[in-house]
């Protein structure tokens, strides 16, 4: 009974940020929804050897869930609003817009890249959690997190954001 009053107060103290990683990851709500439920089922079951810092446990079960899921999803054609060859105009009056545009760069990263940026950046977490959460190296965090952040600098939305912004 002591097992349940634990997870019950780690799931209510952890579900929102662990929802808003889970976004950030997928960027769909209801996945990221999925993607939690299914992260606290896992650890349900493990709960009693997880020990007394069970977040790099948890965070580790939901970064692997979605590196599943991820394997498994069809990609295909995608259909878009408009042709490629559009050139896209940007305002750069707006805070939305701009944060729009950082989302949608951050979903162009390869997976690996931007699971270390969310875990990094958005989570506010340190290269040696991060590492041990993913399992990997720290030199393996920061070389993922330097390529991540020079895609970024060169993605051509965000280029043409940043330059439009320089002209006003």
């Amino acid at each position: 009974m002591r097992d349940r009053a634990e997870f019950t107060a780690y799931v209510e103290a952890r579900s929102p940020r662990m929802l808003r990683t889970a976004y950030l990851l997928c960027r769909d709500w209801a996945q990221a929804e999925d993607l939690v439920q299914t992260a606290l089922v896992r650890a349900w079951r493990a709960w009693r050897r997880i020990g007394d810092d069970p977040d790099p446990y948890v965070y580790r079960i939901l970064v692997n869930t979605h590196a599943s899921w991820w394997r498994r999803r069809w990609r295909g054609e995608v259909p878009t609003p408009a042709p490629p060859e559009a050139t896209a105009t940007v305002d750069a009056m707006g805070a939305a817009d701009n944060r729009a545009l950082l989302w949608e760069a951050l979903g162009r990263l390869p997976r690996g890249q931007r699971t270390v940026l969310v875990l990094r950046f958005f989570e506010d977490l340190s290269e040696p959690r991060v590492a041990e959460i993913l399992g990997c190296s720290v030199g393996t965090v920061k070389s993922q997190t330097s390529k991540a952040l020079a895609k970024m600098r060169v993605d051509p939305q965000i280029v043409a954001v940043t330059a439009e912004s320089r002209r006003i």
